[in-house]
C-alpha cells in the first residue's frame, strides 16, 4: 500500500458508449492507421504526441498537460478474453468481474464491504448520476447515489411512501439484469442507509469554495461535485460518476461529436484535479478513467461500431505517468474480428489499484489473480 497520512481515495470515471481507443490514444506512427481511417481520422500534424509511434487526441490538451507533468498512466490495450460487444454485457463485465455469467456484486461494492464491513458509514461510497452502477452494488453495502448536491440529491425531500414508490422503480429497472428478487434483496438492506447517505451529502455545497471554473456540461459538474464531497472530509473512499448515458458511442459523425467529447472531458478531469490540489487534497486520490470497449479498427465513412481492445487511464500524484502495456497491432492477421486485441487484463488493472493503492486484498474482489501493473508510486 502507498505511504500516505490519509486514507487513499478511488475516483472513477465511466465513459459510457464504448470510446474509440484509436482515435484517443492514436497510433499515428504506423501507416496502417490511415488505411484503417480513411475518413475518421485525425491528421498527423494535429495529434499532440508522447512518442513516435502514439499521441492523444488534438481535445486532449488538458489531460496531455497532466501527462506531461508525470500524472497520468495510459493502459493500452485494455479488455478481457473473448470480449463482447453488447453495451450491457460488457460494462456488467466490467462491473462484476463476472465474464462467464452474471455477477450480482460489484467489484467496488466488495472493496467497499472489506474496507466498512459494518456499514458504519453510509457514505463510504458515492455515485453521481442516473441510477447506480453495478460496480457498487454489493448486500449490506449502503452507496449514496445522487443527482446533483445543490438540488439536494436523488431521492431525498420526500415523503416516504414516495421513497418506497421510487425504490420500486429503481428495482424495476435493474431487475431484468441480475432478478427481481436479488435487487429488492439489496435494497431492503441498504436503501434506506443510502437514502440517509444522501442527505448527509447536502451539507457538502455549503462548505465548498473554490476558484475553479468548471464547465457546464454533466462530467464538469459531476467532477465538480465530487471534488465537493472529497473536500468535504466525510470519509469517502470511493466516488464514481458516468459520462452522458451512451455518449461514446460513436456510430455517426464521430470526428466532431469525439472531440467534443473529449474537450468536455478532459478539461473536467484537468478542473477537478486543480480543484483538490488548490487544496491539498489531491495527495491521497487516484481517478481511473475507463470504457467498456473499444471500437472497430476500420470506419464504417461516418464513425465507428463496437469493438474490444480500449485505453484506459490513470491520473493522480502517485501515479507514475507513462504508457503501459503494447499498443496492440493493427496488422490485419493480428486482429480479433477487425478489432484489436487487448494486452492488459482489466482485472490486472483493477488488482493494482485495489492492493498497490487501497491496500485491499484484491484475489476475492476480482475473482482470480492478474498480472498487476507498476504505475503506482511508492
Amino acid at each position: 500500500m502507498t505511504s500516505t497520512k490519509k486514507d487513499p481515495v478511488l475516483v472513477v470515471l465511466q465513459l459510457s458508449g464504448g470510446n474509440d481507443a484509436v482515435n484517443t490514444l492514436i497510433p499515428y506512427g504506423d501507416p496502417l492507421y490511415a488505411d484503417n481511417r480513411p475518413t475518421v481520422r485525425v491528421s498527423d500534424e494535429q495529434v499532440l504526441r508522447l512518442n513516435d509511434y502514439v499521441g492523444f487526441n488534438p481535445a486532449m490538451g488538458p489531460l496531455k498537460d497532466l501527462y506531461d507533468q508525470g500524472k497520468v498512466a495510459v493502459i493500452q490495450g485494455i479488455g478481457y478474453p473473448n470480449p463482447n460487444r453488447s453495451h450491457f454485457r460488457s460494462m456488467d463485465i466490467w462491473h462484476t468481474c463476472e465474464p462467464d455469467k452474471v455477477g450480482l456484486e460489484g467489484w467496488i461494492g466488495r472493496a467497499i464491504r472489506d474496507i466498512d464491513p459494518s456499514a458504519e458509514n453510509v457514505l463510504t461510497g458515492v455515485n453521481f448520476g442516473r441510477g447506480l452502477p453495478r460496480s457498487m452494488a454489493a448486500p449490506q453495502v449502503p452507496v449514496a447515489s445522487v443527482g446533483n448536491l445543490e438540488t439536494y440529491g436523488v431521492l431525498t425531500g420526500i415523503e416516504e411512501e414516495e421513497r418506497d414508490d421510487a425504490l420500486d422503480i429503481f428495482s424495476r429497472m435493474y431487475s431484468p439484469a441480475v432478478g427481481r428478487g436479488a435487487v429488492v434483496d439489496y435494497l431492503s438492506h441498504t436503501g434506506m442507509d443510502a437514502l440517509k447517505g444522501a442527505d448527509i451529502l447536502a451539507t457538502a455545497p455549503g462548505m465548498y469554495d473554490s476558484t475553479v471554473e468548471y464547465g457546464n456540461d454533466s462530467v464538469a459538474q459531476y467532477m465538480r461535485n465530487i471534488a465537493m464531497v472529497h473536500l468535504a472530509n466525510l470519509g469517502t473512499r470511493f466516488l464514481y460518476t458516468t459520462a452522458p448515458y451512451n455518449s461514446f458511442d460513436t456510430h455517426a459523425g464521430e470526428l466532431s461529436a469525439h472531440a467534443q467529447l473529449w474537450r468536455d472531458t478532459s478539461r473536467a478531469v484537468s478542473n477537478f484535479y486543480q480543484d483538490i490540489s488548490e487544496k491539498s487534497a489531491s495527495d491521497n486520490v487516484v481517478l481511473l478513467v475507463f470504457t467498456e470497449f473499444g471500437r472497430r479498427v476500420h470506419d464504417n465513412g461516418s464513425g465507428t461500431d463496437h469493438g474490444s481492445g480500449g485505453v484506459a487511464f490513470v491520473v493522480g500524484d502517485h501515479v507514475k505517468g507513462g504508457l503501459y502495456g503494447e499498443y496492440p497491432s493493427l496488422a490485419p492477421d493480428k486482429l480479433l474480428e477487425g478489432d484489436l486485441h487487448f494486452n492488459n487484463d482489466f482485472r490486472g488493472l483493477y488488482s493494482t489499484l485495489l492492493e498497490q493503492w487501497l491496500g485491499l486484498d484484491a484475489k476475492p474482489i476480482v475473482g482470480g489473480t492478474f498480472e498487476q501493473m507498476d504505475f503506482i508510486a511508492a
